[in-house]
């Protein structure tokens, strides 16, 4: 694996990147004057036919690094029936939102792109295909539907992209990928994009590409010469505060639009019903819901119908969201993954934003590991008091009454109400009526219960190194130790599963002891549990036709290893 230059010279145009003129005439007419350091990076080994791993942080400009290249070199093969190009995504929006931006590059070209994905009638894609199209665009799922179907050929495909490589790992698409690529040309071009790259992510490229160009950019390198544009920050809270301690902050910090992230189904109904009960308008999102529900909440929030989405990881990807400033991380996330996910649907394109994670005690631990692994601190802050609240709100009521007086053109209509009751009373006091309704009327501080601080952070058995029991530990990210072999069980953390459960089904069904299992790493869907490799098939058997907190479950070797 080669390296690239992963700090190209900033003076760098599109220009200098030898595209065509009719795609530079589209940049230009959509105001993008000169590239982002991801792009300025891949776009030259890509038009050379290289494959390449790329790694940038969300939201810097990986669309444009793999949609320009491919629009520039599939216009010279000419247009036929079959696509030429295919580009595999996660989710349904993020699919959409690439199939709209190639679109607006490539339109002067007459380039047909199409996305496909489930919840949209599959007639119209059916009808799409017949014609014939350049570029698919597709989730997983519905590209092994029509491929089932006979209706989507990958015979003619001479590149491949897989964008945001990790989530899909994460969604536990590995099988749907691999049965894709069993269906597309060896000859071919291939690109995988991702804002992580965990060992996973390593079987994955050592499987797909060859001799790829390695491009890695942290979120620094990638925004180079700007500063940090998401203001992060976590606060300590015991458990059983965490509501109040949320309404709190939001208080505090007045977002335009946010997104509250918990962990599971449930935990996203409750919350959303604790803060509708607390005065804010407030929608949930989960993978409960249908497609046309979840479309609805995401337009709330842009129509500003909504100020909060509470969701899961799942619902929430591949969310772009102009309005949004601030995410909340309900719960510290179980993997440094999942973290820069989460931030990045804020602070894109140029705008500020918010992340505020509200941490337990107890999760001293994993806050240290997301800092450790992005490379970035993470500020523990105090939690505002309700004095600090009511003081952020009456200067607030201040900064509006002062935008009102510049700009006094509507007020005269307001002299009959203030002229009388100032011949009784002083003005001031008429004024400083006028100001506790109008504070009144924003909204207050609806818990007056101070919210214990914690006077111990980090937690005193952190501080002395305790250390997880055997078999107990969760790791996310780490390559299978030697003489361990990696398996994947079908269910994870929306099943509420726990490393326990999956040690406790291991060593009940199996020879295995507690002790002898290795890492465990949950994820929403599914978990990866390492067990010694002379003991993998013995357990696989074993754990055939078991349950997993009552449900049966998938279990095989994990597909993509890395050592």
């Amino acid at each position: 694996m080669t390296e690239h230059e992963s700090e190209p010279e900033p003076a760098a145009t599109f220009a200098d990147l030898l595209l065509r003129q009719e795609l530079l005439d589209a940049l230009s007419g959509l105001g993008y004057e000169e590239p982002t350091p991801i792009q300025r990076a891949a776009i030259p080994p890509v038009l050379e036919g290289r494959d390449l791993v790329g790694q940038a942080a969300t939201g810097t400009g990986k669309t444009a690094a793999f949609a320009l290249p491919i629009l520039q070199r599939i216009t010279r093969h000419g247009q036929g029936v079959k696509p030429k190009a295919l580009v595999l995504a996660p989710t349904r929006e993020l699919a959409v939102q690439v199939s709209e931006a190639m679109h607006r590059y490539g339109h002067q070209l007459g380039t047909r792109v199409l996305p496909i994905y489930g919840g949209q009638p599959i007639g119209r894609q059916l009808k799409a295909l017949e014609r014939g199209v350049d570029v698919v665009i597709a989730t997983p799922g519905r590209a092994l539907d029509h491929i089932s179907r006979g209706t989507l050929s990958l015979g003619e495909l001479s590149m491949v992209v897989l964008d945001e490589a990790d989530e899909m790992l994460d969604m536990g698409f590995a099988e749907d990928i691999e049965a894709i690529f069993q269906d597309i040309p060896e000859q071919r071009q291939t690109m995988l994009f991702s804002a992580t790259m965990p060992p996973r992510i390593s079987g994955m490229v050592q499987h797909y590409l060859t001799e790829p160009v390695r491009i890695e950019l942290g979120r620094a390198a990638s925004q180079k010469n700007e500063p940090s544009l998401v203001r992060q920050a976590a606060y300590v809270v015991p458990r059983g505060h965490k509501p109040a301690a949320l309404g709190r902050m939001l208080d505090a910090e007045s977002p335009t639009a946010a997104i509250v992230f918990c962990r599971t189904r449930e935990e996203v109904d409750q919350l959303t019903e604790t803060l509708n009960g607390r005065g804010y308008r407030a929608e949930p999102l989960h993978g409960g819901m249908n497609q046309q529900q979840r479309d609805r909440v995401v337009e709330r929030l842009r129509s500003a119908t909504a100020d909060l989405v509470v969701a899961t990881d799942v619902a929430a990807r591949g969310l772009d969201i102009e309005q949004l400033t601030h995410v909340v991380n309900y719960n510290v996330p179980s993997a440094p993954e999942a973290y820069v996910h989460r931030i990045g649907r804020v602070g894109r394109a140029g705008r500020e934003g918010t992340a505020i994670t509200l941490a337990e005690p107890r999760e001293h631990r994993m806050l240290k590991t997301i800092e450790r692994v992005t490379g970035q601190q993470i500020p523990v802050r105090k939690l505002p008091t309700i004095a600090d609240v009511r003081a952020q709100r009456l200067e607030q009521t201040r900064g509006a009454l002062w935008e009102s007086l510049q700009d006094s053109d509507g007020l005269d209509r307001f002299r009959a109400v203030v002229e009388p009751l100032a011949e009784e009373f002083d003005v001031v006091e008429v004024a400083l009526a006028a100001v506790k309704l109008a504070h009144e009327a924003a909204g207050t501080v609806t818990d007056e219960e101070e919210i214990p601080e914690v006077t111990s952070w980090p937690p005193a058995d952190a501080r002395r190194g305790r250390k997880d029991g055997p078999g107990g530990r969760e790791r996310k990210g780490r390559a299978v130790g030697r003489g361990m072999t990696r398996l994947f069980v079908g269910v994870g953390r929306t099943a509420g599963v726990r490393p326990q459960d999956l040690v406790g089904a291991i060593a009940g069904e199996s020879r295995l002891r507690g002790r002898d299992i290795g890492a465990i790493d949950i994820a929403d869907r599914f978990s990866l549990v390492d067990v010694p490799e002379g003991a993998a098939d013995d357990v696989i058997s074993a754990l055939k036709g078991t349950t997993i907190k009552g449900r049966k479950t998938t279990i095989r070797r994990e597909r993509f290893q890395s050592r």
